[in-house]
């Protein structure tokens, strides 16, 4: 067994199970190395690849704020053209991590979701403090510009990545997932899940997930998957997958 600490309390977690990570490589490569740290097997299987997208060209000086609900947001923007001291708000640690690394000074972190982001906008940021920009993916688990809209501020968005789907998985990759499949599988985003689906169906594993475990971040992405059989489905946020390991 191994142990894992949080708040002072040591769970102890079942050894050597095999885990699914489904995010691009950069978004998982810690997870990787700290679940086989713990003593699992951890398989990844990318279900989406990030690409950029151009945006309009701005006056990053008309803005007091600074919105990223994602590290690939500030991946793609041209920051070195942002004042560093601009109020940065940031869905979760990893994003957070990501806006420090360029750079960025004031940073907030929301620990994982949208809702908690939009409470600490409101705690830290007056509409009458000046303009906020949004910077974000192509699609949206909620739409925080317009919430944000309807309580007074006012907000700028710009895309500047897309998720495309990962269509074809190697296929000995898939041989060797028949042959161990995983208790674990991570899926982060409905645009995932639905991904995912289309790849079981097409390599015939539809019925091969009675013993998994089903991770989804959010019930719109589990609501997805809900046709295949599972052994549980568990709702997590990001930052909770190794805590999630000790219910298995």
């Amino acid at each position: 067994m191994g142990k894992f600490l949080r708040k002072n309390l040591i769970i102890h977690i079942k050894d050597d199970m095999h885990i699914l990570l489904t995010r691009p490589l950069e978004d998982s490569h810690d997870l990787i190395l700290r679940f086989q740290k713990l003593g699992h097997e951890v398989s990844h299987m990318p279900l989406i690849k990030i690409e950029k997208k151009n945006y309009e060209n701005l006056n990053f000086s008309d803005y007091k704020g600074i919105i990223f609900t994602s590290s690939n947001s500030i991946k793609f923007l041209d920051s070195k053209l942002i004042d560093k001291k601009i109020n940065c708000f940031c869905v979760g640690n990893a994003t957070e991590k990501k806006a420090r690394s360029d750079g960025f000074l004031n940073v907030y972190s929301a620990e994982g979701n949208v809702r908690n982001l939009k409470e600490l906008i409101l705690q830290n940021f007056n509409t009458f403090d000046g303009k906020l920009l949004y910077v974000s993916g192509e699609i949206l688990s909620a739409n925080l510009d317009q919430e944000l809209i309807s309580e007074g501020y006012i907000i700028k968005r710009i895309i500047n990545y897309v998720a495309k789907p990962i269509e074809k998985i190697n296929k000995s990759f898939i041989e060797k997932l028949k042959l161990k499949m995983p208790e674990i599988v991570f899926i982060y985003s409905q645009n995932s899940a639905i991904n995912f689906l289309n790849i079981i169906k097409y390599y015939q594993l539809v019925d091969l997930w009675m013993n998994t475990n089903l991770m989804c971040l959010g019930e719109k992405t589990s609501n997805v998957l809900n046709e295949i059989k599972w052994k549980k489905i568990f709702l997590f946020s990001p930052g909770e997958e190794e805590f999630l390991l000790y219910k298995i």
